[in-house]
């Protein structure tokens, strides 16, 4: 599955309008195809995700956005008959190492997912689960970090004095900023977002975007939207799937003004999709 270092260099280099010039990139995918069961859901993806920056995958419902988000940090290992080929780098090592602790790629690369999904404990016990499983234990470390991760997710001054209440209590956009708090306590290096503001109303959607553009001086981000406009908003670099494919990739500004591929300017004008 682990690709060659030669062959990873020239399958990055195949499409310019596919791959931007990247420098020091944490996350590299070199001509990854995935297969759930018989059905083909990625078709040779190649890409370079740069370091503490946001990077945002749109395209229409199907075309693999999700599945590849899933593949950085191998969710898609847990489902049933997937394949893949190909690889990720991730600071240069393949994620598909025989030798790798998933946990701790997991660690490494946080996820938040469409709908929030805070545990049914309290606001600290949320936050406070993750650094407790990797081995935190004095009080005094796990409230220090608790409250620098609701601080960190813009949650802390309106939860601070109900750190023992329930989370489920909490209004759907403060259980999305929990989620992305829980997500940050153990401090990755990635935090991958699947459609966060799906679910939330215009302005919890605000107050999501403000965050991640915090977030990006701290860590690196990579969204999945089906939303183009916030896409153009928060994003660095944005890159268009068409049917398990990567159509083109580059700057935001860049894509949204002057795409250099017709599908990309059908889908971003709304002509299909």
């Amino acid at each position: 599955m682990s690709l060659s270092e030669s062959a990873i260099s020239t399958v990055l280099e195949a499409d310019p309008a596919a791959h931007p010039a990247i420098e020091n990139p944490v996350l590299e995918v070199a001509n990854l195809s995935l297969w759930y069961g018989t059905a083909q859901a990625l078709h040779g993806v190649s890409m370079k995700v740069p370091s503490r920056r946001i990077t945002a995958f749109i395209g229409p419902s199907g075309c693999g956005k999700s599945t590849i988000l899933r593949c950085f940090n191998r969710l898609n290992d847990l489902v049933d008959g997937v394949r893949t080929e190909g690889d990720i780098l991730l600071d240069g090592a393949s994620i598909y190492d025989p030798r790798l602790d998933i946990n701790a790629l997991r660690r490494r690369i946080g996820m938040v997912f469409q709908k929030s999904n805070p545990f049914p404990k309290s606001i600290y016990e949320n936050v406070a689960y993750g650094p407790r499983i990797h081995g935190v234990r004095r009080k005094s470390q796990l409230d220090e970090n608790v409250e620098k991760s609701l601080r960190g997710a813009a949650l802390w001054d309106e939860v601070k004095d109900r750190l023992d209440q329930s989370a489920l209590g909490l209004s759907g956009g403060q259980q999305q900023r929990l989620c992305i708090a829980r997500a940050i306590a153990i401090e990755p290096e990635i935090i991958l977002l699947d459609e966060p503001c799906s679910a939330l109303d215009p302005l919890a959607t605000a107050r999501i975007e403000e965050l991640m553009q915090d977030l990006k001086n701290r860590f690196t981000l990579v969204i999945v939207t089906h939303n183009m406009q916030q896409a153009s908003r928060v994003s660095d670099y944005t890159a268009f799937m068409y049917l398990g494919r990567l159509v083109e990739y580059g700057a935001t500004e860049r894509l949204f003004i002057n795409p250099r591929k017709k599908q990309t300017e059908d889908y971003i004008t709304g002509r299909f999709g």
